[in-house]
C-alpha cells in the first residue's frame, strides 16, 4: 500500500510545487516510510530530500528548505503506507463477517493494526503484537491506544474472539501499563457472554490499570440480517442492568471512568446523560456521547438565533434512527422562526436489517428508496454516510447518483458532533 496522495492542503509546501493528488511519496532523505508516524518523524527536518510518483508514473525529485515545524502538506489516502496487519481473531459478533458478497474490497479488511489504533482511534485487540512491534510502542510511547478487550476472563475472551492468544489480554494490558502507554478500551456487551457477572469482573481488572486507563466505553453487539450465527440484542432489561452496573462501578471508584453508548440509553428509554457522565468525551467515536455534545451544541446556538429570516428555508434533514430523538427537537425548536422549516426523515437501514440504526452504514438505496416523493429539495446528511475522501455510500451509488434520483441537492454536514453547518445554512 503506497503513500498515495489523497489532496494537498491549500497554500502549504505541496500546492507550490504543484504536486498533484494522486501522486505517491516514495521517500524523504532516503527512507522509505512505513506509515504515517514514520511520515511526521521525517518531515520535522528543516532540510528534505523527498521523491514523488506522479500519476502517470514520473519520478520527481525535490530539495527544500523549511521551518522546523512546517508539514509538506499531505493528505494521505491512508495512514498505513506498508502492509495493514490483519486481525487473526475470528469474533463471534465481528461485523465483517455480517456482510453480504459484492460490496466493495475495502469493505472485507479486517484490520488489526496498533497504528491505526494510534493515529486513527480503531480498536485493537493486541493479539498479533510482534516483538519488534513492542519495542516500536515502548520506544515511541505511542499512545493512546484504543483497546478492544471485551472481557478479562481469560477463556471467556478466547471464546468471544476464537483465538487461543486472546487469552494474554492482562498480560498485554501490563505491557502497556510498565511502559506507561495510556489506553481508552473498548467492551462490545454481547447478552449471555460478557454481560452482568462477567462485565463486573472485567470493570474490575480494568481498574487495576488506572494508572493509563483514560476511559471505558461499553456499546451493544450490532446485528445485520446476514449474521449466520445466533447472538442476542440488548433488550431494555439488559441496557438498564449494564447501565446500573456502570453506574455503580464509577461510584465505587469515584471516578466516570465507564460510559454505555448513546444507544443503551435509547433503548432503555431514558434521557442521554449530562457533558460530566462522559468524563472528557474519550470515545466519540464509538458513540459514547456523541448525541449529547450534539444537545449542547444545538442549544447553545440557539440563543442567538433570529425570530424569523427572510427567504423561505427548507430542508429535510436524512439522520440515523438512533439519533434522531436529537433532530427532532431541534427541528421543533428551529421551526418556530419564521420562514424555518425542517423535516426530520430517520431511514432505516433496508440494506442491513432493522436493528442496525447507525449512520455510518445507512446506503444511497436506503436513502432514494425512503425519500423520493417525501423530501424537500435540499437534503441534509452527515459526512459519516460517505466513504472518507470519495463521494461514495456504502453501495458504490454516488452523491450525484443520490441527487439524481431525488431530484434534490445534498448538503452533507462533515462536523457529525456540532450543528454549527446546520445553523450556517438556516442563517
Amino acid at each position: 500500500m503506497p503513500a498515495k496522495i489523497a489532496s494537498v492542503v491549500k497554500n502549504s509546501i505541496a500546492e507550490e510545487l504543484k504536486i498533484k493528488e494522486g501522486s505517491e511519496l516514495l521517500s524523504i532523505n532516503g527512507v522509505k516510510l512505513r506509515d504515517y508516524i514514520d511520515y511526521k518523524y521525517m518531515v520535522m527536518a528543516e532540510e528534505l530530500e523527498f521523491e514523488i510518483r506522479t500519476p502517470n508514473g514520473e519520478i520527481e525529485a525535490y530539495e527544500i528548505e523549511k521551518d522546523f515545524d512546517e508539514d509538506l502538506g499531505f493528505i494521505f489516502e491512508s495512514a498505513i503506507f506498508d502492509k495493514i496487519k490483519h486481525c487473526a481473531n475470528n469474533c463471534i459478533f465481528c461485523f465483517v463477517d455480517q456482510q453480504p458478497e459484492g460490496l466493495r474490497e475495502s469493505l472485507y479488511i479486517k484490520d488489526d493494526d496498533y497504528r491505526l489504533s494510534y493515529l486513527q482511534g480503531t480498536y485493537v485487540t493486541l493479539t498479533n503484537l510482534t516483538k519488534k512491534d513492542k519495542e516500536r510502542i515502548a520506544s515511541q510511547h505511542l499512545g493512546p491506544l484504543y483497546v478492544s478487550v471485551h472481557t478479562t476472563n481469560p477463556e471467556l475472551r478466547a471464546k468471544m474472539l476464537n483465538n487461543k492468544l486472546a487469552e494474554n489480554i492482562l498480560k498485554e494490558l501490563d505491557f502497556l501499563k510498565e511502559n506507561d502507554i495510556p489506553i481508552n478500551t473498548q467492551i462490545v456487551l454481547c447478552p449471555s457472554y460478557n454481560d452482568g457477572e462477567e462485565l463486573k469482573r472485567t470493570l474490575k481488572d480494568l481498574w487495576k490499570y488506572k494508572s493509563i486507563l483514560n476511559s471505558i466505553a461499553i456499546v451493544p453487539v450490532g446485528i445485520t440480517k446476514y449474521r449466520k450465527e445466533k447472538l442476542k440484542q440488548v433488550t431494555k432489561k439488559i441496557a438498564l442492568e449494564t447501565i446500573e452496573i456502570v453506574e455503580e462501578f464509577n461510584k465505587k471508584i469515584k471516578k466516570n471512568i465507564a460510559s454505555t453508548s448513546d444507544e443503551f440509553f435509547l433503548i432503555a428509554g431514558l434521557e442521554i446523560p449530562e457533558k460530566k457522565y462522559y468524563n472528557g468525551f474519550n470515545q466519540l467515536e464509538d458513540g459514547v456521547g456523541s448525541l449529547r455534545c450534539l444537545l449542547d451544541d444545538f442549544n447553545k446556538r440557539l440563543k442567538k438565533v433570529p425570530k424569523c429570516v427572510k427567504e423561505k428555508k427548507e430542508y429535510t434533514i436524512a439522520c440515523s434512527v438512533s439519533a434522531s430523538s436529537a433532530f427532532y427537537k431541534f427541528a421543533e425548536e428551529l421551526n418556530k422562526i419564521k420562514n424555518v422549516h425542517l423535516d426530520v426523515h430517520p431511514i432505516k437501514s433496508e440494506f442491513w436489517g432493522k436493528d442496525v440504526n447507525v449512520a455510518g452504514l445507512i446506503t444511497a438505496n436506503d436513502l432514494i428508496n425512503q425519500l423520493k416523493g417525501n423530501c424537500y429539495k435540499d437534503v441534509i446528511i452527515p459526512s459519516i454516510m460517505i466513504r472518507p475522501y470519495t463521494q461514495e455510500f456504502l453501495d458504490g451509488l454516488t452523491v450525484k447518483d443520490v441527487e439524481k434520483a431525488l431530484k434534490v441537492k445534498l448538503h452533507i454536514q462533515q462536523d457529525i458532533y456540532s450543528t454549527k453547518e446546520l445553523f450556517e445554512l438556516l442563517f
